[in-house]
């Protein structure tokens, strides 16, 4: 998670957003959005004039209202007429992310660039380690891009660091090679390769890639008095906002929900499971077995791991559990996943128990259209029944320490684990059979996609480590507080 002036526009409009849906005035007052925020003779254009700002913001809010960019046919149609139709529609699509090419226009093609720093040198050392040709100079280097290949040996060699290696950053942080340019410079998803970690939206300094929401169709759900809707919470959230886990679930009823259930409850189940997994696996002679509860790394083994899939667990995610449980009580309820990432949105679409899904950066917009503040809410009573281990799961290592919780011989158990998955390590993980499996080798490998785990997902909130820490400051209060009352 990086704070910057575009993720803050991102939390700005949500919230806006969420005012409007709240107090009923959406169809009304959103074609006015842009204009408020981009007002005439701003200081606050951010592109070249405020129109292209305006249009972006257009988009932007097109996107929270759940339509990908590319659903545009008529440029004309107003975004009171997009939210008509968010409110009538009943069929949505798993993909996810929508590019605003509005906005994705000023990042050039990646490749290496000789600054103003070049000496113009008598050794000319950057054209003796292009192997391509593809340097000359003329008092200044100059690279022919036609000729480059990208391998980086030029501004290796030179003296000066004078050559640097221009970044497009969507595509630089995905681990994939999911995200491309087309020819007209504007980047594009390619929904076959996309694991749904959520890194290009994070990553994108312009915020041009957006992340479509459900919010106008859970604040209908909300408004409806024949409807129970119930939020369950990523275990994540609990390190979240600098409150008690009391107060927050007080927050999440306060902007409206019925019910508050953790996830941590379906972790407990999954851990459960994964053991007993684990250890009817070993009994058979498999080499190793994976974790399964993080989506990006489950979608990761399906479509560019394929030789990992085999070990990856059939255990569910606790999420997935969670909203089995709560389906089973009340069939007829509206469940509503609050998640730290955009990967949990997909899992969401298929999953059958699961309605609909928000991030931790739809929360907060929500509590501040409610007015909603989590300092001071009240203490609600959270479920005591939870074995704590389940509420470790946000941070690396927790999934790993409940299972080993909760397997019949532990001491068997030997881990390996993977903090944040990039390029490199994927390219490692080719050959993790040459490492793990053997008699002395790790036979339980513990994957988190975000380095750290789920409290870095792309939609968390607050620092990393400063929410591992809050979490585990918990979980030690309340097993003092069990073992006083035992």
């Amino acid at each position: 998670m990086a704070y910057n002036q575009a993720m803050m526009i991102r939390r700005d409009l949500l919230a806006r957003m969420c005012k409007l849906i709240k107090d009923g005035n959406l169809k009304e007052q959103i074609d006015r959005i842009p204009l408020i925020m981009r007002p005439r003779h701003s200081s606050e254009v951010t592109r070249c004039c405020i129109h292209k700002d305006r249009a972006v913001i257009k988009y932007r809010l097109m996107a929270i209202l759940g339509f990908d960019v590319r659903d545009e046919e008529d440029e004309l149609i107003p975004l009171s007429q997009y939210a008509k139709m968010a409110e009538e529609r009943k069929d949505f699509t798993d993909i996810m992310l929508t590019v605003v090419d509005e906005a994705c226009s000023s990042c050039v093609k990646s490749n290496y660039v000789v600054t103003n720093m070049c000496h113009g040198c008598i050794g000319h050392p950057c054209t003796f380690a292009c192997n391509k040709q593809a340097i000359s100079v003329n008092e200044k280097a100059k690279i022919d891009p036609s000729k480059c290949v990208s391998c980086g040996l030029c501004m290796q060699a030179c003296p000066f660091n004078a050559i640097i290696y221009q970044a497009v950053p969507c595509e630089e942080s995905c681990p994939v090679g999911a995200i491309s340019k087309d020819e007209y410079g504007v980047e594009h998803i390619d929904e076959t390769k996309c694991i749904y970690c959520g890194r290009c939206r994070e990553a994108c300094p312009y915020g041009a890639i957006m992340e479509k929401t459900y919010l106008v169709q859970i604040y209908a759900a909300l408004k409806d008095p024949k409807k129970k809707v119930i939020a369950m919470f990523a275990p994540a959230l609990a390190g979240q906002f600098p409150a008690p886990l009391g107060k927050i679930i007080s927050a999440i009823r306060g902007v409206g929900f019925d019910e508050v259930w953790e996830v941590a409850l379906g972790a407990n189940v999954t851990s459960k499971t994964e053991a007993a997994e684990f250890e009817e696996r070993m009994e058979k002679g498999e080499p190793f077995m994976t974790t399964s509860c993080c989506h990006a790394y489950t979608e990761l083994t399906k479509k560019h791991l394929t030789e990992l899939a085999p070990y990856v667990s059939d255990t569910r995610t606790p999420a997935s559990y969670t909203a089995e449980i709560i389906k089973k009580q009340q069939p007829d309820a509206v469940v509503v996943f609050i998640a730290p990432c955009v990967s949990k949105r997909h899992e969401g679409f298929y999953d059958p128990n699961m309605d609909y899904v928000m991030s931790f950066e739809e929360l907060g917009a929500m509590m501040i259209a409610a007015g909603v503040d989590v300092l001071t809410c009240e203490e609600s009573e959270y479920d005591g029944g939870i074995d704590n281990s389940g509420r470790a799961f946000p941070y690396t290592g927790g999934v790993l320490d409940s299972v080993k919780k909760f397997a019949k011989h532990p001491e068997n158990i030997r881990p390996y684990i993977v903090d944040g998955i990039d390029k490199a390590v994927i390219k490692s993980l080719k050959n993790i059979k040459k490492t793990c499996g053997g008699p002395d080798q790790p036979n339980f490998i513990e994957f988190m996609m975000c380095k750290g785990g789920c409290v870095n997902g792309c939609n968390a909130l607050a620092n990393p480590r400063t929410a591992t820490r809050q979490i585990q400051n918990f979980i030690a209060a309340d097993e003092k507080k069990k073992q006083e009352n035992a």
